[in-house]
């Protein structure tokens, strides 16, 4: 052991892993063989290659499958398999994209995908397409395909993802815009939260809010009994959350969170991670002092929960609206109205602010 960190593995997004089924498929209907290990360019150049898992050819068709590597990031689409079934299709047609078993269906406005359509995302149907007119430009025919892409079992792993709650039904979405996962990326989650708003800003909801976890969502949802969509899973990415709202208004924003949390954002943290921001608790004393309260006591707590066991509602009322004021400030002016929550680990709300 040297102590030094392992760097995480990378790996590939759903949309690089349908492009290079599709590619392969798509070679193996022209050409005749399939394409194994089947490389693809993706949007900034790279060139990886992908080892096919399935393999099919039949009248008119062929089918290719990609067994999708999310590298170390803890993804739930890991070890997927990505299948495209590729068949050729009138003449002028162009590139055509189904959606099979396992992958969703747009439902609400507001994504970058028409309801109606599967949940194939704008940059992987480039791709696709992409891959597809090279493979066809080889065998010296014209590029009209029509495509399905599938993946087994995608119904049940979407429900442990955004989909149900952005009204993506029926399975998983073909994302990517790079064609690379980074491990523990923030960029996915914030994508996330910005898809989540364009839903419910389509939708015409006047009320969002965003919550740190569950508990705190379930509080939110208990005390307004918003719909799905009105509901922001902001984790630790408050700035995210907030930035995005200052350029796409909401009129009204909930920010919901644990102690700990919320006394980070009050202290101006905008990323909530305990590795990426800590509590204060000599300025948490300060403001306890400024209170009227055991200053001396509170700067030794160990933690924010314990803070505000000593000193109580008033000072996790304080914590409450400067949570307030840093998102107020981060909004700079932007048309919407924000309240904070704070929530306790058995959900009861401990400290609230705003309209």
């Amino acid at each position: 052991m040297t102590g030094s960190k392992r760097k995480l593995r990378t790996g590939w997004t759903t949309g690089a892993c349908a492009t290079a089924a599709a590619k392969s498929a798509g070679h193996a209907l022209t050409s005749g063989t399939f394409l194994d290990p089947v490389d693809i360019t993706l949007p900034r150049g790279e060139r990886p290659a992908f080892a096919l898992a399935v393999s099919d050819r039949g009248d008119g068709f062929a089918r290719a499958g990609i067994k999708k590597d999310a590298g170390d990031d803890p993804d739930v689409t890991h070890g997927a398999l990505i299948i495209a079934e590729v068949r050729r299709a009138p003449a002028g047609t162009g590139i055509r994209l189904f959606g099979g078993e396992g992958v969703g269906t747009v439902t609400k406005p507001g994504l970058p995908i028409a309801p109606g359509e599967p949940a194939i995302n704008p940059v992987p149907r480039q791709m696709i397409a992409g891959a597809l007119r090279e493979v066809a430009d080889r065998a010296n025919e014209a590029a009209d395909f029509d495509v399905v892409i599938s993946i087994p079992g995608g119904a049940e792993l979407a429900e442990k993802t955004w989909n149900p709650r952005l009204g993506i039904v029926g399975g998983l979405s073909i994302l990517g815009t790079t064609g690379i996962v980074r491990p523990f990326s923030c960029s996915a989650w914030i994508a996330s939260i910005q898809r989540g708003i364009d839903v419910a800003r389509a939708s015409h909801l006047d009320h969002i809010a965003g919550a740190t976890g569950a508990t705190s969502e379930a509080a939110v949802k208990a005390l307004y009994d918003l719909p799905e969509i009105a509901l922001i899973d902001m984790g630790d990415f408050a700035g995210g959350m907030l930035k995005y709202l200052k350029r796409h208004p909401v009129p009204h924003l909930t920010i919901a969170g644990g102690v700990a949390k919320m006394t980070k954002l009050a202290q101006g943290a905008l990323d909530l991670h305990s590795g990426r921001s800590t509590i204060d608790f000599a300025r948490l004393g300060r403001l306890a002092n400024d209170l009227g309260l055991n200053g001396e006591a509170v700067a030794g707590a160990n933690t924010a929960l314990q803070a505000h066991e000593i000193a109580g509602p008033a000072l996790t009322a304080a914590i409450a609206e400067q949570a307030r004021r840093t998102a107020l400030d981060l909004l700079s002016g932007a048309p919407v109205e924000v309240e904070t929550i704070i929530v306790d680990r058995a959900g009861t709300i401990v400290g609230r602010a705003g309209p």
